[in-house]
C-alpha cells in the first residue's frame, strides 16, 4: 500500500483502500459498464451466486436476478447509468438473487453509478438477507401464534401497564365477566377483582412488576372474580410480567374454575351421600316391602301412588311403629327424584344443641369444636328428597329456620354468609299431634301449614288386624334365615294371640316380638312367649279401663321385667319396639315414675 506522511497523519491510497473495501466487504460488489456486462466481481460475489469470477465477467448483470425480475433490473440500471444517483438498500422492493445452481435467495440491493477511468459503469452491491428474512418471519410467525393463542385461549388473558390499567384483553375476558373489551380498556384490572380482594391486589400487582417473576396456578390461594353484574365466581390466576417495547407490562391470565369446583363438589356430594347411605344400610331398621293386603293399607298405598310423581310436600302422620319411614321410602322410590339420594334426619334423636348443624351444616371456627367444614342433611338432599322425621321434636327457634328454607329453597350453613340454593322434595314425619302443638304454642302454626300439604294419616296395627298374620309369616322368615333356624309351623293358638293383642309399639314391636320368638324355638314350631301378651279387654262406655290404660299396664309390665332398664339391646324400649326417646315421651305422657315399676 503506498501512503504519504504528512505531518503526523497518515494519507492511504484512494485506489488501495477502495480495493482493501471490495474484497473484504460482507455484501457481494459487481462492477457493471453501461451495456450492464459485469468486469468486476469480489469474492462474496463467487460465494453467495456460486460463480467464479471469472465465470463473471462479461456476463449482464441481469444473469443473477431471476427471470421475472430482469426487465425490472434492467430499468433501473439504465435509470441510474443515465441519473447518476444512488438507489439504497431496503427501497421497499421485495427482490432476489439467482444463483449459478438456478435456486433463489432474498438479497438487498444499493446500485451506485461511479465515474472510472473508462467512463461510467454502475456498482451494484447485493446483501444476502436469508437470515435477516428468516428471522423476521421467525418474529411474524411468533407475532401470529402469540395473537392467535392470545385470542382462542380458554382461559381470559388481560395485559395492564405498570398503574395497573387495561391496556388489551381477549375475547374470554369478554365471556368471563360481562364487559365489552371498549370498556375495559383504560380501567384498572381490580374493576374484576372482589372488593375484599381489592387491597390486595394492588400489592401483587406491584410485586410482580417490581421483581420479574411467575406467579404460577394453583398456588393454593381461593380467589374470585367479579362479573359486570356482580356475580363472582372462583379462578386461578397466573400473574408474569413481560418486558415490551413499550415497558414492562403485566401478563394476567385468569382460568374459570366453575366448572371444576361444581365437579368436585359433586363428586364430594357422592361420597357424603355414599357413606351416608352406608350408615343407613348399616344402622337403620328397615323393612324390605310393604306387607299387607287390609282395606286401609290399600288406602293408603293408593294415596302414596298419587302423591309421589308431583313434588308437593307430604306430611306422614302416625303412631309410633306404623311403618312411617317405609312409607316416605316408597314416596321417595315412586318419584322423579328416585334416581338421587333420600336423606334422612330424625329430630329427636339428635341432641337440641346439634341439631341446627345437622339440618343446615357448618362453616369451620363456627363454633368451638368445628375444626373443619361439614355438610348438612338438607345440602346432601340437594336434587333427591329430604325425610324430616319426628318434625314434631323439631325446636321452636329451628323452626323459622326451615321455613325460610323450604319457601326460599336456599340456606347458610351455620357460620357461614355464602347462600347456598337447594332443591329437595320434603317428607316430613311425626307421631304427635301437630295441630294441638300449635294450639298450645309448641309448634308455629306457618310451618304446620307448610308441611300439611297433604297428610297421610297411617292407621295403628290394632285398625289393620287382618294384615298381622302375613307380617307374623313374612317376619318369622326372615329372622329364621338370619339367625339359621328352620321354622316350618305357626301354632293356631300363637297366630290367635298375637292378632288379638293391640300392640301399642305396631309394627316394630311384633317384629321385636316375632325375633325373640324365634331366637326362643329351637325346633320347627314357633314358641313365643305368648305370656308376654295380655288379652285386650273389649272397651264399651261404661268400662273405665281404656286403651291407653291398658297400654300403660304393659308398659309397667315390661319395665319391671327389665329392671327398669330403658335403653339397650334387652331393655324395655327395644322389647316394646320403640325408640328410647320415644318411650320417655310416652313415660311423661302416661305420668309413669319410677317408683311405679321399681
Amino acid at each position: 500500500m503506498n501512503a504519504t506522511s504528512q505531518g503526523k497523519g497518515v494519507i492511504l491510497d484512494p485506489k488501495a483502500l477502495f480495493e482493501r473495501l471490495f474484497e473484504s466487504s460482507p455484501d457481494a460488489i459487481v462492477v457493471s459498464d453501461h451495456e450492464g456486462r459485469i468486469t468486476k466481481a469480489n469474492a462474496q460475489a463467487e460465494r453467495i451466486f456460486g460463480f467464479t469470477r471469472d465465470e463473471l465477467l462479461g456476463q449482464l448483470v441481469e444473469t443473477l436476478v431471476p427471470e421475472r425480475f430482469r426487465n425490472v433490473y434492467l430499468t433501473h440500471r439504465k435509470e441510474y447509468s443515465t441519473d447518476p444517483h444512488v438507489r439504497p438498500m431496503s427501497a421497499g422492493t421485495e427482490l432476489y438473487g439467482l444463483r449459478k445452481d438456478g435456486t433463489e435467495f432474498p438479497v438487498d440491493i444499493m446500485l451506485s453509478p461511479v465515474e472510472g477511468a473508462e467512463g461510467r459503469v454502475v456498482l451494484s452491491v447485493i446483501r444476502d438477507i436469508t437470515e435477516r428474512k428468516r428471522a423476521a418471519e421467525a418474529v411474524r410467525l411468533s407475532e401470529t401464534r402469540f395473537r392467535s393463542l392470545f385470542e382462542y385461549s380458554p382461559d381470559a388473558i388481560i395485559v395492564t401497564d405498570r398503574e395497573g390499567k387495561i391496556t388489551e384483553a381477549n375475547g374470554q375476558v369478554q365471556k368471563f365477566f360481562g364487559y365489552d373489551r371498549a370498556e375495559l380498556l383504560g380501567h384498572s384490572i381490580e374493576v374484576l377483582v372482589p372488593e375484599r380482594f381489592r387491597h390486595a391486589h394492588p400489592h401483587h400487582r406491584k410485586e410482580y412488576t417490581d421483581k420479574a417473576r411467575i406467579r404460577p396456578m394453583g398456588a393454593g390461594l381461593e380467589l374470585y372474580g367479579r362479573r359486570k353484574d356482580g356475580t363472582e365466581f372462583p379462578v386461578d390466576i397466573m400473574l408474569s410480567p413481560v418486558d415490551t417495547e413499550i415497558g414492562k407490562v403485566v401478563l394476567t391470565v385468569v382460568r374459570d374454575l366453575s366448572e371444576k369446583v361444581r365437579t368436585q363438589e359433586e363428586l364430594r356430594r357422592r361420597e357424603r351421600e355414599k357413606r351416608y347411605l352406608e350408615e343407613e344400610l348399616n344402622t337403620e331398621h328397615r323393612f324390605e316391602d310393604i306387607i299387607g293386603e287390609s282395606k286401609a293399607l290399600r288406602s293408603i298405598l293408593k294415596q302414596v301412588e298419587t302423591v309421589a310423581t308431583t313434588d308437593v310436600t307430604v306430611l306422614i302422620l302416625g303412631e309410633t311403629g306404623t311403618g312411617k319411614d317405609l312409607i316416605a321410602r316408597a314416596i321417595h322410590q315412586l318419584s322423579s327424584r328416585s334416581g338421587r339420594s333420600l336423606i334422612k334426619l330424625n329430630c329427636a334423636a339428635i341432641p337440641t344443641g346439634l341439631l341446627e348443624s345437622e339440618l343446615f351444616g357448618h362453616e369451620r371456627g363456627a363454633f368451638t369444636g368445628a375444626i373443619s367444614q361439614k355438610i348438612g342433611r338438607l345440602e346432601l338432599a340437594n336434587q333427591g328428597s329430604f325425610f324430616l322425621d319426628e318434625v314434631g321434636d323439631l325446636p321452636l327457634e329451628l323452626q323459622p329456620k326451615i321455613l325460610r328454607a323450604l319457601q326460599e329453597k336456599e340456606f347458610e350453613r351455620l357460620g357461614g354468609t355464602r347462600t347456598i340454593p337447594v332443591d329437595a322434595r320434603l317428607i316430613a314425619a311425626t307421631n304427635r299431634d301437630l295441630g294441638q302443638m300449635v294450639a298450645d304454642r309448641q309448634f308455629r302454626s306457618d310451618l304446620y301449614y307448610r308441611l300439611r300439604v297433604f297428610p297421610i294419616t297411617l292407621p295403628p296395627l290394632r285398625e289393620r288386624r287382618e294384615d298381622i298374620p302375613l307380617l307374623v309369616r313374612y317376619f318369622v322368615d326372615k329372622h329364621a334365615r338370619s339367625l339359621n333356624r328352620q321354622i316350618e309351623t305357626i301354632p293356631s293358638d300363637v297366630m290367635k294371640a298375637l292378632t288379638r293383642w293391640h300392640w301399642p309399639g305396631n309394627i316394630r314391636e311384633l317384629e321385636n316380638f316375632i325375633e325373640r320368638a324365634v331366637i326362643l324355638s329351637k325346633g320347627p314350631l314357633l314358641r313365643a312367649p305368648l305370656a308376654e301378651l295380655e288379652k285386650p279387654e273389649e272397651p264399651s262406655a261404661s268400662d273405665d279401663v281404656t286403651l291407653e290404660s291398658s297400654g300403660r299396664e304393659h308398659i309397667l309390665r315390661v319395665l319391671r321385667e327389665t329392671k327398669g332398664v330403658i335403653a339397650g339391646p334387652g331393655g324395655a324400649a327395644a322389647r316394646l319396639g320403640l325408640k328410647r326417646t320415644t318411650l320417655n315421651s310416652k313415660l311423661k305422657k302416661l305420668g309413669i315414675e319410677r317408683d311405679d315399676y321399681m
